[in-house]
């Protein structure tokens, strides 16, 4: 089994974690800094093939959800490929999400069993008590704890079609949503991601996202099983552990959102000169990268930044930048890669380069549907194949696209449409600025005005007016924020991305 740069993968994960442990057995596919373990892909599907086996064990059918509860670490990656080894739907938990969303996601996805690390179990009862749900708990922690009796049996066969992965959205502008991705849009989302990037078998990734995000499942942890390269797999992200786990695991390639970008760029450490040689990129995606931002980064650190989108319906990356010596456009998240990607008119029509619209796209990446919410699947998934992103932006000649806001985050003040995103950008060219959001504020004079909330690097003297000062100067007074309230952290959902929404109500 080869990637072909034209034609998305064939078969399952478990024809291509088969393929791994037959072609490349005794080659280290993961590394798990915490405790000093690895695993060898062979080791991987074994294990794999034994979760899988109990699991059928229990009575659980083919494409029944498999919760997991887990952070990262060893386990949790046994547990992802041992559900999708064995025909099941991984459904992963976010741990961060809070005890009610937690509780409804377990009660929605019908989930028959359940694999929890031990330092959960408090979480998870109160979860079950918000919403009562069943399943059959499985303690991860020294190992699997499998119940008495439970016999292995053979995993269930099944194929590219059927169900593979179920990821819920993060929920902000309501209950949130199950996205079912298919065995093939899957693997498809691990494809584009080696496409973009080019990955190698002798490529080493750093994960420092979760992998119950989008971003962290299927760009660090599928885009290796396609590529035949390995992943360092840490706990979480730690400023002041970062450069040394590149320079000691030999990453040559990091995936992070642009709050780790900053915050690393305004930290102490340094790469190792070794490190710095031998990273050949570093991938941005998740949210919006300020341009001065990724400039800065690249300066100080000599390693660039390539600029990505995605989105958890589309198993992750749509857009990328290209490689260097290929032209990156700052202030885009690049050209499609492995899909098709469009700007549509209100009516859906495709628009032409320079006219903004909503983003689309369409390929063998693009999820199944919303579990049991046939009206959103219908309203987000066009006749023609078309997911609506719910992104503004435009196109390019050249196919760059640039993201100017989201539908949901316009700011409409005095009947004029203002995108937050470039109040974010002007506040973002200060280098004291961390983290920067603008957001809307209801206003009885314009129906709304604009406010921002600001994260400022430790010491600085700078205050709220200078702030406002520089959006004026870069944006004139109309635009610009009336308000600007400093934030010892800006509230971010479990992929790192800023909480915009969520601002209005945390500033009162």
């Amino acid at each position: 089994m080869r990637l072909d740069p034209l034609n998305p993968p064939q078969g399952t994960t478990r024809d291509w974690l088969d393929h791994r442990a037959a072609d490349q057995g005794r080659t280290i596919s993961h590394v798990f800094p915490e405790d000093g373990s690895v695993l060898t892909w062979r080791e991987l599907r074994d294990e794999a093939a034994r979760i899988a086996g109990h699991l059928a064990g229990l009575g659980l059918e083919r494409g029944e959800s498999v919760a997991l509860m887990m952070p990262n670490g060893r386990n949790a990656v046994l547990g992802l490929y041992g559900a999708l080894y064995g025909g099941f739907r991984a459904t992963m938990i976010n741990l961060i999400a809070g005890a009610d969303a937690i509780g409804y996601v377990l009660s929605h996805s019908g989930a028959r069993a359940l694999l929890v690390d031990p330092g959960q179990r408090a979480l998870l009862e109160a979860a079950l008590a918000a919403h009562p749900a069943a399943p059959v708990v499985i303690e991860a922690g020294a190992g699997f704890d499998w119940p008495a009796g439970c016999a292995p049996a053979e995993p269930h066969p099944h194929g590219a079609a059927d169900d593979a992965l179920l990821m819920y959205t993060s929920g902000t502008t309501g209950r949130p949503k199950g996205v079912v991705h298919s065995h093939a849009s899957l693997l498809a989302g691990g494809w584009t991601t080696a496409l973009a990037h080019e990955l190698r078998p002798e490529d080493r990734a750093l994960c420092v996202l979760p992998i119950y995000h989008i971003n962290g499942l299927c760009v660090t942890i599928l885009g290796p099983l396609l590529s035949g390269g390995s992943v360092v797999v840490c706990d979480r992200f730690s400023a002041s552990r970062f450069w040394g786990l590149c320079d000691r695991h030999e990453a040559s390639w990091f995936s992070v959102v642009p709050t780790i970008i900053s915050h690393l760029l305004h930290g102490e450490g340094e790469p190792s000169p070794a490190a710095r040689a031998r990273l050949r990129f570093g991938r941005s995606a998740s949210a919006a990268l300020a341009p001065e931002v990724q400039s800065s980064f690249e300066r100080r650190f000599g390693i660039p930044i390539i600029e990505t989108m995605g989105l958890t319906e589309t198993a992750a990356q749509i857009l990328s930048n290209p490689l260097p010596p290929g032209l990156r456009k700052i202030g885009s998240p690049g050209r499609a890669v492995g899909n098709q990607v469009a700007i549509l008119s209100p009516d859906l029509r495709p628009l032409p380069p320079g006219i903004e619209g909503e983003i689309a796209v369409r390929g063998a990446n693009v999820m199944r549907g919303y579990l049991g919410d046939p009206a959103a699947t219908a309203a987000a998934l066009t006749p023609d194949g078309w997911l609506r992103t719910g992104d503004l932006g435009q196109m390019d000649e050249e196919g760059y696209v640039f993201v100017t806001g989201r539908l949901k985050e316009l700011i409409i003040k005095g009947g004029e449409n203002i995108a937050p995103r470039e109040i974010d950008e002007a506040l973002y060219t200060h280098p004291d600025v961390i983290e920067a959001a603008a957001f809307a504020r209801q206003c009885a004079r314009y129906g709304e005005r604009v406010e921002a909330a600001v994260t400022l690097r430790p010491g600085s003297p700078l205050g709220a007016p200078e702030l406002i000062s520089i959006c004026e100067e870069r944006l004139g007074k109309f635009k610009s924020p009336e308000v600007i309230h400093l934030m010892a952290e800006l509230p971010k959902g479990p992929s790192g991305k800023i909480q915009r929404l969520k601002l209005a109500q945390l500033t009162q």
